[in-house]
């Protein structure tokens, strides 16, 4: 069982705590120097690594041929990585596995999430959690590359928040998330996107 202090130390604040004992229980490994090597859905059997020399070793072995999950969070090695030369022996470290692992983690939730339409239902949440942590296994959910895609949660905090000050505010806001949903639809139809063009010059002089 992985030090309950130091997941509270090492793990991303954004993700509640619940949240990452699940996903350390489930998707990750108890010893900080396994490494976990697949090519397609079959495992390639590797020796035991007993040092973080000998994980590093194993990752550049099978850099760039396989893919590789390393660590307490089974963090996926390649991430990021051009060279094999390029390694860190952040990966073999604890906390720093726990703390690249969960924020990594936190954006896979928040992409999943947001497919959802970020529900808050309570008999949602287990869902979101599941097709998280199969997302972070296999790297895709619903088409999209999870590792590489744009976070949601960056997404929100460049955008100004609105004030939400009493309940007109909120309908407001009810409101323009509606507009953007709306926006986005018409955007990804080219002849809703069209339509819209074409109507734009109603209510102008002839």
């Amino acid at each position: 069982m992985v030090d309950a202090a130091l997941i509270q130390q090492c793990a991303d604040p954004a993700l509640k705590p619940a949240i990452v004992e699940q996903f350390i229980e489930r998707a990750g490994s108890q010893d900080s120097l396994a490494v976990t090597v697949r090519s397609g859905n079959r495992v390639v059997l590797v020796p035991k690594a007993t040092n973080s020399e000998e994980v590093l070793a194993l990752i550049r072995d099978n850099l760039g041929r396989n893919t590789v999950r390393v660590g307490i969070t089974q963090y996926p090695a390649g991430l990021g990585i051009l060279e094999a030369g390029a390694l860190k022996p952040d990966l073999v470290d604890s906390c720093s596995n726990i703390r690249m692992g969960t924020a990594l983690f936190g954006k896979v939730y928040r992409v999943v999430a947001k497919w959802y339409g970020d529900s808050t239902n309570k008999e949602v949440l287990p869902q979101v959690l599941d097709d998280a942590i199969v997302a972070w296994q296999t790297g895709n959910f619903e088409g999209t590359a999870v590792f590489r895609a744009k976070d949601p949660g960056e997404e929100k905090r460049t955008e100004p928040e609105p004030a939400r000050r009493d309940s007109a505010d909120t309908q407001a806001g009810v409101f323009e998330k509606e507009a953007d949903s709306a926006a986005e639809a018409a955007a990804a139809d080219a002849n809703k996107a069209g339509i819209r063009i074409d109507l734009s010059g109603i209510g102008g002089k002839p």
